[in-house]
């Protein structure tokens, strides 16, 4: 029931729609993503989602959360991790019109396929979806238009946990929420993340420990290939509200930003490089 009501929230109003019959969305609907204006005033996100700034993200039940920083200590990446492969979500600044995820379909796919991915175009619930295979993993890139903002989840995994991932990927877009905020920013501009205080706190803590140890450096050696962007990265783990911490499972790269290089400096290295020089752990 909720994905046919968010079929037709998607798929816009009919001419005939009055604005003043438009209700206010509910979380746990499923018919994400939402922009936060939309939302009932009395929704709550505490136990529920992980609060980024830009965009506020589904707890996964039984999963971790992974931060990884960038260079110059910002948060650069947040992943939620399964027992199946991981999933990162981030926000951009797009136009009013929609359309933003269509060209970028079309340019993510063309530099997957330069760098020798096996790529392939699926549909799914809001549309184009592209799947890169790469030797013993697959990533999956699933993009929303929304109302001057665009939001990309990857989920990446085993090749033999993709399938599972997928559905998890696709229910945390469901319930993702995005916080555009008023600030003018040039289409494909990666919306700033803004950790938790908890969470901030530990990744600064892992951070010092790595330096203390003098393991900062060589926790991310880059590969041949990396302009050395990742090389003072460090990472934080947090179990989800006292849930078992995931099963091991094998750790495929999950792609960085290489549709947004446009923007400014997210990440190096075209979109291959990205997926085959991330440090195995």
């Amino acid at each position: 029931m909720a994905r046919e009501r968010g079929r037709g929230r998607r798929g816009g109003k009919s001419a005939s729609s009055a604005p003043e019959e438009s209700e206010p969305q509910v979380i746990g609907s499923g018919q994400g993503p939402y922009d936060i204006g939309d939302l009932a005033p009395e929704s709550r996100f505490e136990n529920s989602h992980l609060d980024l700034g830009s965009v506020l993200v589904p707890v996964v039940e039984g999963g971790q959360v992974t931060v990884e920083m960038s260079a110059d200590h910002q948060p650069q990446s947040v992943y939620l991790v399964t027992p199946h492969g991981r999933i990162t979500v981030a926000a951009f600044a797009a136009p009013k019109s929609s359309g933003q995820w269509r060209e970028v379909v079309v340019e993510l796919t063309e530099s997957l396929k330069t760098e020798g991915a096996e790529t392939a175009i699926e549909t799914g619930f809001w549309g184009r979806e592209v799947v890169a295979t790469v030797p013993g993993g697959v990533h999956r890139f699933i993009g929303v238009d929304g109302s001057r903002w665009m939001i990309r989840a990857v989920a990446s995994a085993p090749t033999a946990g993709a399938e599972a991932l997928a559905k998890v990927a696709r229910a945390v877009v469901s319930e993702t929420v995005v916080r555009r905020g008023d600030e003018p920013h040039p289409p494909r501009t990666p919306l700033p993340i803004v950790l938790p205080p908890v969470l901030a706190e530990q990744v600064a803590a892992a951070q010092q420990e790595m330096a203390e140890s003098g393991q900062m450096a060589a926790s991310a050696a880059p590969a041949p290939n990396d302009s050395g962007a990742q090389a003072q990265s460090a990472q934080a783990t947090v179990r989800v509200q006292g849930t078992p911490p995931p099963a091991p499972a094998p750790d495929p790269a999950p792609a960085a930003e290489p549709v947004e290089k446009k923007a400014g400096p997210v990440s190096s290295g075209s979109a291959m490089q990205q997926l085959r020089n991330r440090p195995q752990r």
